[in-house]
């Protein structure tokens, strides 16, 4: 019989914190098993691309590919972005856009504190380019997910298709 979430939640605060950090990788190593995550390491990102390729359909690109993540059928680069927001006021940061001309689209994800898909974006190129200002310490380019990004033109929603290829 499962327990309600209420239940679990008393269970995991009863653990210690090596006891959690145990079942914390218990559950990373099984989503690699069920091929929903490529690697051991934090889960927001290979999430984001393990969605974004099943919604489209797109082909990883291998983990050592520099400047785009996945390929679709008619050969456009996407690097795929996930920020999981633990707060309402958590920063919509992207991880480091290194190369701007690597990739053709961002395919953005932002995830709330329990991994759900809350909104999701295909921005092109262009739009990363002219609002992702340069930062000289990090030899990157910095872009936020903010509300605002959805109200341009060229960029499309894709929040509903990406939240319906979430594996049960």
């Amino acid at each position: 019989m499962k327990s309600n979430s209420g239940d679990s939640v008393k269970n995991l605060q009863q653990k210690s914190v090596p006891e959690l950090l145990s079942l914390h990788v218990s559950i990373i190593e099984e989503l690699c098993d069920r091929n929903v995550l490529r690697s051991e390491n934090n889960a927001t990102g290979p999430l984001a691309e393990y969605l974004f390729c099943q919604a489209f359909g797109w082909e990883q690109a291998p983990n050592s590919q520099k400047g785009f993540d996945a390929v679709d059928k008619n050969g456009a680069r996407y690097q795929i972005k996930g920020r999981r927001l633990r707060q309402k006021n958590t920063p919509r940061q992207l991880s480091s856009i290194r190369d701007l001309n690597g990739f053709d689209f961002v395919a953005a994800v932002l995830f709330d504190q329990n991994y759900r898909p809350l909104r999701a974006a295909l921005i092109p190129q262009s739009v990363i380019q002219d609002h992702a200002p340069y930062q000289q310490h990090t030899n990157s380019h910095i872009f936020f997910m903010r509300d605002s990004v959805w109200d341009i033109a060229s960029v499309m929603d894709v929040t509903k298709k990406l939240a319906a290829a979430m594996p049960d």
